[in-house]
Order: C-alpha cells, then sequence, then structure tokens
C-alpha cells in the first residue's frame, strides 16, 4: 500500500460556515488542503467524505496519518 504524501505536521484548523458534506484529501496531493481536487485520480487513495455542520469547528489531518480518519489524533507529533 502507497504512503500519502505530508501536507503539513501539524492540523488544519476549520470552521464551517454552512451544512454541508466536505472530501477530506487522504492522499497529501491536493492543492486546496484540506480538502480533495482529484489529485489522487489513478492512485490508491480516495477522499473521504465528511458531515460539518455550521459554526462547528475541526481539526482535520495535515499529516494523513491520523488513526481518526479526517480529524487529527495528534499523530503527526510521531513524525
Amino acid at each position: 500500500m502507497a504512503e500519502p504524501e505530508i501536507a503539513q505536521k501539524k492540523p488544519y484548523h476549520y470552521t464551517a460556515e454552512v451544512d454541508a458534506k466536505v472530501a477530506w484529501c487522504a492522499c497529501g496531493l491536493s492543492a486546496k488542503q484540506p480538502f480533495c481536487d482529484g489529485a489522487h485520480k489513478g492512485g490508491e487513495f480516495r477522499p473521504v467524505i465528511m458531515e460539518v455542520t455550521a459554526g462547528e469547528s475541526y481539526k482535520f489531518c495535515g499529516c494523513k496519518n491520523s488513526a481518526n480518519g479526517a480529524l487529527c489524533d495528534g499523530a503527526h507529533k510521531n513524525l
């Protein structure tokens, strides 16, 4: 299995403006981090689809190694 690219060694802080579904980039190649722009096409990775709620804050994983899927679990501290 391929390893994802580390986009950054800290989380992306995001506050949702509206209720929506977002596609978190799992490969680390997207130019629109932390969200997917399709850069994974032709590879093993697929984005993680997640619902966000207006006014809620999220910490999306930037290192792409979180055991908590799209959300940061602090894995970047061990890289």
